[in-house]
């Protein structure tokens, strides 16, 4: 099993559990222990993982931080947990801070609820801990770019310098792309004339601005959805595993394309469509192979099937409306849509998806 898949086998784990998860101790060793392990962390090893390691801070004596990872007989990271579900603020983070300016050896501090991991270090000064965090991974909302980054924390290939690049990278990539998406909602005056000056042969008078505020915003949006659909494609061409067929999902072989059509909107694969997709596979993986599950995007709805076939499917995320759908099949392809509020949801119907499957065999 790759890292990859630990991480999704966590996640479906958290979701599990975390309403059975209601004291401090529950969350460490339901939910904390096991990410520990999943980084390849022995944590019945006191030579690798302490728990209540000793943290003296100042005229505070006996400070215990939750855990602390070893290497060379030195902590190199300090974690802090909170009960799952708390709310991971700065007033939490408080405690974490002393801890840290008295451990000169650990370069990485995180604060968690077993849920969300904030990944702090010292890039402002040393051995102070940065006020924010250089990463955020939550379990229930994983953002695939930043699994890479969080194997470079595992067993075997944390390095400390590699680890404090990483972490600066991040640190500055995460406040651009924030930046960024501020401007691509909200952009201001000087983001509209640097575009509208290179298109715009006239004065960009207030009231030429204005009328350029909305084309900006929305040849921002489209641009985004351009570069998503095309990455997605891309991708999934090549990886075996995650296939997507822009063709209409239905039982009959599709007609010729017209003029017409060639008019209608193009179809465009969300991130919410994949990140349902990836659910639905951690859900299905103990009763068939992965590769064996395959996305199909139409302009009304987002197919699953098994097999890449029209005949097998699974069930359908209709994620287009402000309501979500999840459509599930009975044997008659008869089509029953459940509102889901989150991609969470989804999990709920896992008997539902189960026997799609089970119907195939």
């Amino acid at each position: 099993m790759d890292f990859a898949e630990k991480v999704v086998d966590l996640s479906t784990r958290i979701n599990d559990l975390r309403e059975h998860v209601t004291t401090e101790e529950a969350t460490k060793n339901a939910l904390i222990l096991p990410f520990l392990q999943m980084l390849g962390y022995d944590t019945f090893d006191p030579r690798v993982v302490v728990p209540e390691f000793t943290s003296d801070t100042g005229t505070k004596k006996n400070e215990k931080v939750d855990y602390a990872v070893m290497k060379d007989g030195c902590p190199i990271m300090l974690i802090e947990c909170k009960t799952c579900g708390c709310t991971l603020d700065q007033g939490k983070a408080n405690q974490l801070h002393r801890y840290f300016q008295n451990t000169p050896t650990a370069r990485v501090a995180i604060l968690t609820d077993g849920i969300s991991y904030k990944f702090f270090s010292d890039l402002d000064k040393p051995n102070l801990m940065d006020p924010k965090p250089f990463m955020v991974f939550d379990f229930e909302k994983i953002e695939e770019s930043l699994i890479p980054e969080l194997r470079k924390l595992s067993n075997g290939q944390f390095d400390e310098n590699s680890t404090l690049d990483a972490a600066q990278n991040l640190k500055y990539t995460r406040e651009i792309k924030r930046l960024m998406a501020q401007q691509f909602e909200n952009p201001t005056e000087d983001f509209i004339r640097l575009f509208a000056g290179q298109v715009y042969s006239g004065q960009l008078r207030a009231n030429v601005v204005e009328d350029f505020s909305a084309r900006v915003k929305q040849a921002a949006q489209d641009c985004i959805n351009e570069m998503i659909n095309d990455r997605l494609k891309s991708a999934m061409t090549g990886d075996s595993s995650v296939q997507l067929s822009m063709s209409a999902m239905s039982d009959e072989a599709e007609p010729a394309t017209t003029e017409e059509e060639d008019d209608k909107p193009k179809v465009i694969t969300t991130e919410e469509e994949i990140e349902g997709f990836h659910i639905v596979k951690a859900i299905l993986r103990e009763f068939v192979e992965p590769s064996r599950i395959i996305m199909r995007d139409t302009q009304s709805y987002c197919g699953i099937l098994l097999d890449d076939n029209n005949r097998k499917p699974i069930c359908r995320m209709h994620f287009n409306a402000t309501q979500k759908y999840l459509g599930l099949l009975d044997d008659n392809k008869a089509e029953t849509r459940h509102a889901i509020d989150s991609l969470d949801d989804i999990y709920s119907f896992a008997d539902g998806l189960k026997g799609a499957v089970e119907r195939y065999k």
